[in-house]
């Protein structure tokens, strides 16, 4: 089975978990429902948890009951030091390199994060593109209608032809269904709705090496 489009998330995926970005980014969430909405502090976690595993996105959640400006909230949790928190990474910038297959970012978060996470990682020249919250017209993973615009945006009209790798297993459902090869990126030991489990990106060589010579054998 040939692979030449690879969809790759963004944040706990491009980058190792537990650098403490993405725990900034919610507490940025947090602070945003309750200093620009209102939401008593005490409400905002089990608020932002429910819109989470309700809409795939707490900006989803925001969008339909409280009408919030999509940009001001965007702009405002994702304004944070990138730096402090991910450092340039070589070894993944030879193996992007390296890969044959066209390469997406896929995120529920803004191209303008994207940009900055890309940017210190020192591997944006590697990418085709950012398929963002924007671009998918804030359908967010895991609508399975964010796939179908990632899929149209690639040019892509064969979905057994694409990877996507995820380091949520909600988001990787609906690819998989569509017939997608999916990786769980994290440590668990498996996962029914991916094909394989690597605790890093950093491994997809050894769990995948014919993808370097553009296939993937079933």
């Amino acid at each position: 089975m040939t692979i030449n489009t690879l969809f790759i998330d963004l944040d706990d995926t491009l980058y190792d978990r537990g650098n403490g970005l993405w725990e900034a980014i919610r507490d940025r969430m947090g602070q945003y429902m309750h200093e620009c909405i209102g939401l008593p502090k005490s409400d905002v976690p089990a608020i932002r948890r429910h819109y989470f595993k309700t809409y795939g996105t707490t900006l989803r959640g925001l969008q339909l009951h409280y009408h919030i400006d999509t940009d001001e909230y965007l702009t405002y949790v994702h304004d944070l030091p990138v730096s402090d928190f991910i450092k340039p990474d070589p070894i993944l910038k030879t193996l992007l390199s390296e890969l044959p297959q066209t390469k997406w970012i896929l995120t529920n978060a803004n191209s303008e994060h994207a940009q900055r996470v890309l940017k210190v990682l020192g591997v944006k020249e590697h990418f085709q593109g950012i398929i963002d919250i924007r671009a998918m017209d804030f359908h967010c993973k895991p609508d399975p209608k964010a796939y179908q615009i990632a899929m149209k945006i690639a040019a892509q009209s064969d979905a057994a032809q694409c990877l996507y790798m995820d380091d949520s297993p909600s988001n990787l459902a609906p690819a998989k269904a569509m017939g997608m090869t999916t990786v769980l990126i994290g440590d668990a030991p498996s996962s029914p709705v991916a094909h394989i489990v690597i605790p890093r990106i950093h491994d997809l060589k050894q769990a995948f090496p014919d993808l370097w010579d553009h296939k993937l054998v079933s």
